[in-house]
């Protein structure tokens, strides 16, 4: 891991993929897109290519991601709490890079998110936001970013809804960034999400 980029800002992008994905009907995280690359590499390869440092969370039981990560070179946690929902998966990951500067959250299975739009939340992160998100025609999207005063309160959190509760009820500080990326509404629930 000494070769791999550090982001200069102390940004971390974190990838959250230690989901079931029982909608999908296999594994669709370990699913190729159209380039052939699995669905959660791919997400993970954008979010690395657009802040530099990455770190994807995943199930201690799922060896076929890991070792997709491995041959990419993206490094991994392992939450053995995965099961609690996405809120301790988020933990894991906030945990093991608690000196972080802020956090990019992203979902590992929304590979279409363009490269751009991580480095925006980054950067608006980095330039003194508390968070940040992209919003489509008024609808937000992800990644998410948060400034590191806000650890503690994801650290708090608890059961399947993500951060949601931290982005309420600092609403009134949340940057938005207006886009035309369709990718970050785009997430992988069922094969007829992938595009062809």
């Amino acid at each position: 891991m000494e070769d791999r980029p550090t982001s200069s800002r102390g940004i971390v992008g974190i990838l959250l993929a230690a989901g079931q994905g029982s909608r999908f009907g296999s594994n669709k995280l370990c699913h190729p897109i159209a380039d052939g690359t699995p669905v959660a590499v791919r997400s993970a390869v954008n979010l690395r290519d657009a802040l530099g440092d990455v770190l994807a969370v995943v199930r201690p039981d799922d060896a076929l991601l890991r070792g997709h990560f491995d041959g990419a070179g993206i490094p991994c946690v392992l939450c053995p709490d995965a099961g609690q929902g996405m809120a301790a998966t988020l933990a894991c990951g906030i945990r093991a890079t608690s000196g972080a500067a802020g956090w990019i959250i992203a979902l590992g299975d929304m590979p279409y998110i363009r490269q751009g739009t991580m480095a925006a939340v980054a950067s608006a992160i980095a330039n003194g936001a508390l968070l940040a998100a992209p919003f489509v025609d008024g609808q937000r999207g992800h990644p998410v970013g948060f400034a590191a005063p806000l650890k503690d309160e994801l650290l708090a959190l608890q059961g399947d809804e993500g951060a949601r509760r931290v982005i309420v009820a600092h609403k009134e500080q949340l940057h938005h960034i207006d886009c035309d990326d369709a990718g970050i509404l785009a997430d992988i629930d069922v094969p007829a999400d992938l595009r062809p």
